[in-house]
Formats: C-alpha cells, sequence, structure tokens
C-alpha cells in the first residue's frame, strides 16, 4: 500500500517538475519561441517536398500508364557530314566515327599529300566518340536507328545535327550532335530515360582517340595523353607507361584527349567539378575515356547531359573561343604572356609580308632594336673588361699561389676603373624570358605548319625551307648559325678563367649539334639574331676605335 502511495506521489511530483519548469522558462524568457516567419518557411519548404513527391508520384503513375515511343532499331548506316573545315562520317550504329578529315590541313607539302585525318582505319577501331553506359559500349551492346538525313550539308556560318536513338541496358538513349561550320567543335545533347518502372542510377564514359600519325613524332611534335585539371595542364608522353599502366586523373577536369604539338582531339564535359579521366595507348592508337559523375533516371523523366568535342588543329584563337581551359592545350610556357605578345607581332608583320620567315626576321629585328641599349651597355663593359686583360694576367701570375689575394687585387681593380664584371650578364639575364618566350611560341604555332620560307634552294629544284616547322633538310641554316656563334665569341674578350674558355671554345659545336633537328623556324630566328649581333658588336667596336683616337 505504502508503495502505491510512493508511486502515485513520484508520478504527480514528475508533473509538477516538468508543468512547472515549462511555467517558470515561460516566464523568466528561457524559452524561445518560434519566429513565424521561420515557421512559414518550414511549412512551405514542407508543402513543396510534398508537392514534389506528389508530382515524382503522378509521374511514375503517368510512365506506366504511358510507355516511352515505340522505337524500331534499324541496321547502322554511315552518316556523312560535309562542312567547310572538315568531313566527318560516323556510323547510326551507336555514333561513333569511321572519319574526320580536315580539309586545310595536308599530311605533307606535295599537293597531291593526303588530308590529315583524324580518325584514321585504326583509329575507328576503337570507336572514338562512342558511350561507355554503366560500363557497357553502347556501340555494340546497344540498338540504334538514325532520326536523321544520313547526309548532312553544312553551310558556312551554321550548324548539321544529327540525331540516333538507341536502347542500351534497358535505358532510351538519345544522342543529338550538332557540327559547327566555322570551327571543330562538335556539341551533343544526350538524353537518358528508364524503360523500367525503377530509379536508376546511370553512369555515362564519353570517349575520343588519335593514331600517332597525328605527329611527326619528333622530340618537337610527339603524342601524348593531355588534360586539363583545375586549369592546370597535364601530360604523359611516355608510350610504356601508357601501353603498360596507363593514366588516371580525377577532379574538375575541363578537358582531356590525346594531342600532339599541333592538332588535339579532346572531350569537354558540361559538368567539369566531378570527373574521372583514364588514358591508354592500344598499339598506335591513344585512347582516352572522361566520366562525369553519376546522375540519376526517375521513371517518367528524361536526363539530359551535355559534352563537347574538339577533332582538329590547335588553333589558338578558335581554341580560346571555346574556352581559356581549352586554349591550355597550346602550351607557352612559364613565360606565356611574352610568348603571346610576341605571336601577336608575329601575326602582324605577317598581314604584310604573307611570308612567315619574313614575319619571324621582321620579328627578330624589333626585338634587337628594343634590347639595343641593353646590349649596347653589356658590349662596353666587355671593352672595359678586354681593356684590363693584361694587368688581370700579371696580377694572376703575381698571386697565383694566393688566391685569396689574387682576388682582392681583381676587385681592386675592378673598383679603380669603375668596372662591374656582373654588368655584362644583367643584359642577358633580362633577354632570356624573351628568348624562352619566343621559342615557345615558334615550337607551337601551328601556323608555322608547313609554312614556307624559302621553298627551293637557290639555283635549284631542291625544296628546302618549305616548312619552318620541320628541319633544315640540308642543315645549312644551323651550320651557318654555327659559325655565326663563332665570330661573335672571337669578337667578345676572352673569359679570364682559362677553363671558362675552353668551354666557350666548344659552345657553337654544340649549339650547331643542337640546332640540327631544331625547326628550321627557331634556327632562322637564331641565325638573324647573331648576325645582328654581329653587326652591333662590330658598329660599337669601330665606334670605340674612333673615340680612342
Amino acid at each position: 500500500m505504502q508503495d502505491g502511495k510512493n508511486l502515485i506521489m513520484a508520478i504527480v511530483l514528475c508533473l509538477l517538475v516538468v508543468v512547472g519548469w515549462s511555467y517558470l522558462a515561460d516566464y523568466m524568457g528561457w524559452v524561445v519561441k518560434p519566429d513565424p516567419a521561420e515557421i512559414a518557411k518550414m511549412e512551405a519548404a514542407q508543402a513543396e517536398q510534398a508537392q514534389k513527391a506528389q508530382a515524382e508520384a503522378e509521374a511514375k503513375q503517368k510512365a506506366q500508364a504511358e510507355p516511352l515511343p515505340a522505337f524500331t532499331p534499324a541496321p547502322g548506316v554511315d552518316v556523312t557530314v560535309d562542312a567547310p573545315l572538315y568531313k566527318a562520317v560516323l556510323h547510326s550504329g551507336g555514333g561513333v566515327l569511321r572519319s574526320f578529315e580536315l580539309k586545310k590541313y595536308t599530311s605533307g607539302l606535295d599537293e597531291d599529300s593526303p588530308r590529315i585525318n583524324m580518325v584514321d582505319p585504326q583509329t575507328a577501331a576503337v570507336a572514338p566518340l562512342g558511350l561507355v553506359i554503366n560500363g557497357q559500349p553502347s556501340w555494340s551492346t546497344g540498338k540504334w536507328a538514325l532520326e536523321s538525313d544520313s547526309g548532312v550539308s553544312v553551310a558556312e556560318g551554321g550548324k548539321g545535327v544529327v540525331r540516333l536513338v538507341g536502347e542500351v541496358d534497358n535505358l532510351r538513349v538519345t544522342r543529338e550532335l550538332t557540327f559547327n561550320a566555322d570551327n571543330y567543335l562538335i556539341s551533343e545533347k544526350v538524353s537518358l530515360a528508364t524503360l523500367g518502372n525503377d530509379t536508376r542510377s546511370v553512369r555515362v564514359r564519353y570517349t575520343v582517340a588519335a593514331d600517332t600519325s597525328n605527329a611527326a613524332n619528333t622530340n618537337y611534335d610527339a603524342m601524348r595523353v593531355a588534360w586539363d585539371n583545375g586549369g592546370s595542364l597535364g601530360e604523359e608522353t611516355s608510350t610504356d607507361k601508357l601501353t603498360k599502366e596507363g593514366v588516371e586523373a580525377s577532379g574538375k577536369l575541363y578537358w582531356a584527349g590525346p594531342m600532339s604539338t599541333y592538332f588535339l582531339s579532346a572531350v569537354m564535359p558540361g559538368n567539369a567539378d566531378e570527373a574521372r579521366m583514364v588514358g591508354r595507348m592500344q598499339g598506335s592508337v591513344y585512347r582516352v575515356a572522361l566520366e562525369p559523375k553519376e546522375v540519376v533516371v526517375a521513371p517518367g523523366q528524361e536526363t539530359t547531359l551535355e559534352v563537347s568535342y574538339w577533332m582538329g588543329p590547335k588553333v589558338r584563337k578558335m581554341l580560346a573561343a571555346v574556352s581559356d581551359q581549352l586554349a591550355l592545350s597550346v602550351d607557352l610556357g612559364m613565360f606565356s604572356i611574352i610568348a603571346k605578345g610576341l605571336l601577336w607581332l608575329l601575326e602582324f608583320f605577317q598581314q604584310y609580308t604573307h611570308n612567315w620567315g619574313l614575319s619571324i626576321i621582321m620579328l627578330t629585328i624589333v626585338i634587337k632594336a628594343v634590347f639595343w641599349p641593353l646590349t649596347a651597355k653589356s658590349y662596353s663593359s666587355m671593352e672595359k673588361m678586354k681593356k684590363l686583360q693584361p694587368m688581370m694576367a700579371s696580377i694572376r701570375e703575381k698571386y697565383k699561389d694566393n688566391k685569396e689575394a689574387m682576388n682582392k687585387e681583381v676587385m681592386a681593380l675592378y673598383k679603380t676603373y669603375g668596372v662591374n664584371p656582373a654588368s655584362g650578364c644583367v643584359p642577358i639575364l633580362v633577354q632570356l624570358p624573351v628568348f624562352f618566350g619566343l621559342y615557345q611560341a615558334l615550337l607551337t604555332s601551328i601556323e608555322l605548319r608547313h609554312a614556307p620560307f624559302i621553298t627551293y634552294l637557290p639555283g635549284t629544284d631542291l625544296i628546302w625551307l618549305a616548312d619552318l616547322s620541320a628541319k633544315d633538310p640540308y642543315y645549312i641554316t644551323p651550320i651557318i648559325m654555327g659559325i655565326t656563334m663563332f665570330l661573335q665569341q672571337r669578337m667578345s674578350p676572352p673569359a679570364t678563367d682559362p677553363t671558362q674558355q675552353k668551354i666557350m671554345m666548344f659552345l657553337p659545336i654544340v649549339f650547331t649539334a643542337l640546332f640540327l633537328s631544331f625547326p628550321s623556324g627557331l634556327v632562322v630566328y637564331w641565325l638573324v639574331n647573331n648576325i645582328l649581333s654581329i653587326a652591333q658588336q662590330w658598329r660599337m667596336g669601330r665606334r670605340n676605335k674612333l673615340l680612342a683616337q
């Protein structure tokens, strides 16, 4: 009995505590009353969620009641897209490319040289532009039909559309490919709808490929797999690694694909925030597949994905018009700002000379004129050093056994005659960024590919500097360049250190050997620069002699 009373008292006390605490907290202001605006906002959100759930349920019910339009697969046919810049052929059985010929670029210098084909037979065999859906190659596991004409002509300034419909992995897939007349961009919309009544998670992988024939396969024009991850260019050139291991990258991938110095086959996802890229080499073909994050496809709803492809030359203006990230495929190096300015000047001269070789010479003259004061200062310092050579030789002989005393005497000599031994090097260091920028600009400029300077060797019918992106076939320009470099050294005061003198003697030989395989456009620049430097050095030497009289 007592236990029952105790239980009743405990319950009463608990109620008093709970109720009393509520009143006390309310009275003391410890309880924050809900804001009416917040309550309204929460109720609106709940109502919106309820409406969304109801809409999804109705869509699902409607999808069950109204199935997708009937689909009748058709035998695959070749679809030709004829545009001003290219001629493409793709197969309606999945949309893979069979050919992509560039009308303005040939593989050789001869008039009958074949056009550059971004998708040759070896490349076509690995199904470039094919979609891999949930791990299944859509071109071989799916059924397809063509909903547009098998011949598409793209007029100047216009666009052409190829539309394909297929069924892959119990999904209705629609591919709408738009071809542009004014550039090499292919835009695509991929629409997905489930054929069942269940919500599906779908992974779509986009593929591109290119054969080694797209490059000259030299040190300056080699094939590679490249990608842009968050604005940073990544590359893999090792054929061994690409064949055995492959290469992977993930993150904010703006584009990825195989490329050479002058041509690019790239895929650009519509949403680059989360994507993964895999690159491999199969035989002579470089393959790249890019997969953005998976999407959810609900019954009765159509999910649309966007993607673009670039199939063509790396023309900077065209690439930049598409995106700044795609323009990074033309690697201008760490001095890209300088390189862009020099390329602008080069294109400016080309408008008047209509010869890229002459334009390079004009650009070299301008650069030399800009740096003339710095070079003059360097030559002046070298002349002063030349006059001190006999005294420095005497000091070295006198203190040959005491290097510390010799260095003190040499520094005192510099101070007495107001000579700074580093003043001859500073102007050269200032010019180095320009030299490197121009080197990278000329090396990567597709405008120099097959651009002639002096087509035939004078007095003969031998083809000579007909392609400024290729080496001099007879090594005439690099040999002359080496001779001019040797003359420069003979006109300059010798180094104070005997070891340095020996090294400087071998530099013309080393540079000549290095330049033998350089693109002739670069050799022309260096050769003209050397000739102008010799002329400037001779002029200053003559002026100094007249002043000394």
